[in-house]
């Protein structure tokens, strides 16, 4: 069916709703690389199997992720009339447990974690229902404090079904962009809304696409930077492979706006699932009429092709993406001219983050009052944030500009794992920079993080405890960027790896006087003289930490002392024979038979056997194994 009209959405929008609410129980699983990772295809898998072998009236379903990865895989049942109920770290053996308590009417509230509703008469009604102890979505602390807008819909609908997308109200800003608004108003709309670039330099998103407009030449494209190569970073995946048709959406908007011809979407070959997602997207729009010749029956056409990308790091710098989809080396050039002048194959070309394009829809749909509404003066909007490292709760989150990192860290994520004391965040990738405990009620924009030493980068968050080492971290991302450059500017291939030599030197306990300052002045001459983005900042990690943990790098360099614990040079592990039980445990386990000690009597560890594993603090039960 191609649709034609807003009255032919409706259509569709009424169809997808019956699939969203079905009139029987439906079972959706949370299919995204994370649930996946943790088992998610074996429930489905079980589910699927169980329901067809009981010949259950039951239908059993797919979407995207929630974000609360740590709580994967997650399950969502609905119930025709009743508050869907998502159960938590969900199993093949658990999903034929669950399937035997909805044929019985029964609710395993030990797995639930959250219910749907909100609002009193919701909870009375759900008590009435026997939900007590099942605490809403809006009260998870993990939820709470979120607003989702470009994640509005991963993990809810199926991400393999167009008509569900319209029943949210997809592609309705589409229609409304080509049947009411001139290119003009569109791009004076995102730029009232205030959206700056997700992808990490923060650049108005209206005013790049009037620039692209005003270019002159009658061939412009639109591309989506799916590129996102940060470790630990997956909002961009999350979103491909969770709602692809609002990315597809909002580059139909920008395109038409900004007059282009053509659409390409770039992701990494490492990103399957999404390209999977991707694909079956594409085709689904051109089914409906919604992407290709004539879209909505006008004589808008817009064709979207797809183009993976090799897992190059630098191809997430635009004008080295460029190169890429034409087939050359994947470097970058320097600039002006920009993409928006001269850009993919010499022609204007405008290119957005995936983030980007999934919040134009929503801002055409609720207009740019509502949107610049949210966040800081000069940070608007939400942004998406893969919370990592030691902190309790881990996950994808999306959050108005402006809330703070304590916020994030403390009532989002609900502190540091085992209690330790908080130490620092890494925000931007790897070259963004390291904010310490001090700062931690700094208001998390663009603005804010900059003038911190770091940086919003697409979204990475890397959460740090008091056992973490500074030096030894920003040693770690600049090995991560060293194998990552180009090497195409002498300043970035070399300068990199020159940081990166001494760095190393002073976690092995050969750092000399003069080595910070050495460390500092080759960081400015990396800033100011590299080519592109990733030489540009590479040193953020080095200079961010030394500006915080100056006092982390004295140490190693004049008392040889590494005082988190972790440089393996700089450290012993001493075994306290006041603590020590003699229970020989750490004897056992000391894979160079390092430790010597009767039953029940203090232990010793030979210092010249010991290759600091560190196996013998880890099984420790009594505190007895300390490192010096």
């Amino acid at each position: 069916m191609k649709i034609k009209t807003k009255d032919d959405l409706k259509k569709i929008k009424e169809k997808g709703l019956k699939s969203i609410y079905p009139d029987k129980i439906k079972i959706i699983v949370g299919m995204a690389t994370c649930g996946l990772a943790t088992g998610a295809g074996e429930v489905f898998q079980s589910l699927s199997q169980e329901v067809e072998k009981q010949k259950l009236d039951f239908i059993v379903s797919q979407t995207g992720c929630l974000g609360f990865c740590q709580r994967e895989p997650l399950a969502e049942v609905r119930i025709p009339g009743r508050p869907a109920i998502i159960y938590q770290e969900m199993t093949a053996k658990k999903s034929k447990e669950l399937l035997t308590a909805l044929t019985q009417k029964e609710i395993k509230k030990e797995w639930a974690m959250a219910r749907s509703g909100n609002g009193a008469s919701s909870i009375k009604d759900s008590i009435s229902e026997g939900l007590q102890g099942i605490p809403l979505y809006d009260q998870i602390p993990f939820f709470k404090k979120q607003q989702k807008i470009a994640l509005r819909n991963c993990g809810f609908i199926d991400p393999d079904n167009i008509e569900e997308y319209i029943a949210q109200g997809g592609y309705f800003s589409l229609e409304k962009a080509l049947r009411t608004l001139n290119p003009e108003e569109i791009i004076n709309e995102i730029k009232e809304s205030g959206l700056r670039g997700r992808g990490g330099a923060g650049f108005p998103t209206g005013l790049k696409w009037s620039y692209c407009r005003k270019a002159p030449g009658e061939i412009k494209y639109v591309i989506c930077n799916g590129d996102e190569g940060d470790p630990g970073a997956y909002m961009d995946r999350s979103v491909l492979e969770g709602d692809p048709h609002s990315v597809l959406e909002g580059m139909l908007i920008g395109g038409y706006a900004i007059g282009a011809k053509e659409g390409y979407i770039y992701v990494r070959a490492e990103y399957p699932l999404a390209i999977k997602k991707l694909k079956k997207a594409i085709q689904q729009a051109k089914e409906y009429g919604l992407l290709g010749e004539n879209i909505l029956g006008t004589d808008f056409s817009f064709p979207i092709k797809l183009n993976r990308g090799g897992g190059a790091f630098v191809c997430g710098e635009e004008t080295a993406l460029m190169a890429s989809i034409e087939g050359r080396v994947g470097e970058p050039r320097l600039r002006p001219p920009y993409p928006a002048e001269r850009g993919l194959w010499d022609k204007p070309t405008n290119i957005n983050n995936v983030e980007t394009w999934a919040n134009i829809p929503v801002i055409i749909e609720r207009g740019s009052d509502w949107f610049s509404q949210i966040g800081t003066e000069k940070s608007k909007g939400t942004k998406v944030f893969s919370l990592v490292g030691k902190v309790k709760n881990t996950g994808l989150l999306e959050v108005p500009m402006g809330i703070t990192l304590k916020e994030i860290i403390f009532d989002i994520g609900e502190g540091i794992l085992n209690n330790k004391k908080f130490k620092a965040v890494q925000t931007g990738g790897p070259s963004g920079g390291c904010i310490p405990a001090e700062l931690i009620d700094l208001k998390v924009d663009y603005e804010e993080l900059t003038q911190a030493g770091s940086m919003m980068g697409s979204g990475g968050m890397i959460v740090m405890d008091e056992n973490t080492c500074m030096v030894d971290v920003a040693r770690y991302f600049l090995s991560f960027l060293k194998d990552e450059s180009c090497g195409k500017c002498t300043s970035c291939r070399e300068g990199i790896i020159r940081l990166y030599q001494i760095l190393t030197d002073i976690c092995e306990g050969k750092g000399k006087e003069g080595d910070i300052e050495l460390l500092e002045d080759l960081s400015s001459v990396v800033q100011s003289v590299s080519l592109c983005g990733l030489g540009g900042t590479a040193p953020n990690p080095v200079l961010s930490t030394i500006r915080y943990f100056r006092d982390e790098y004295q140490a190693h360099i004049k008392d040889k002392k590494c005082p988190a614990g972790v440089c393996k040079e700089l450290i012993q592990y001493f075994i306290l024979a006041d603590k020590c039980t003699g229970c020989i445990l750490c004897a056992k386990e000391c894979p160079e038979k390092a430790i010597s000690g009767e039953r029940k009597k203090p232990h010793l560890i030979e210092q010249k056997r010991c290759i600091k594993c560190g196996v013998c603090f880890e099984v420790c039960n009594y505190d007895a194994v300390v490192i010096k």
